[in-house]
């Protein structure tokens, strides 16, 4: 069973930065796809960030494009979030979610991933 592990979140003015961390065990993590996922408090669980774990590829929700990078150490088992130029519309509980599927046309799809974590929050005051 993979248990996933998200660190980082926290209270920050907008225009700044926060990496959230996520690690993972129970499974060989340079086997897993690895996403981000955020959901604000009232609304639905959205897409954020993905990295296949077969080619690397990356693929990233248009408001967070440019803006936030995912990137991952397969050494540590870790995959990382990297946000910047925050904004207050930002704000979000944070969720790392993870399948040993690889490339498909349902990354951003919740229903596609078979392991999450228990969420960090982020908070983007204006």
């Amino acid at each position: 069973q993979v248990q996933l592990v998200e660190s980082g979140g926290g209270s920050v003015q907008a225009g700044t930065s926060l990496r959230l961390s996520c690690t993972a065990s129970g499974h060989t993590f340079s086997r897993l796809t690895m996403a981000w996922f955020r959901q604000a408090p009232g609304k639905e669980r959205h897409f954020v960030a993905v990295m296949h774990w077969n080619d690397g590829s990356t693929f990233y929700t248009d408001s967070v494009q440019g803006r936030f990078s995912i990137f991952r150490n397969n050494a540590k088992g870790a995959v990382y979030l990297q946000m910047n130029r925050l904004k207050p519309e930002d704000t979000a509980a944070y969720y790392c979610a993870a399948t040993p599927k690889g490339v498909d046309a349902e990354y951003d799809s919740a229903d596609w991933y078979d392991y999450w974590g228990q969420g960090t929050q982020v908070t983007v005051s204006s």
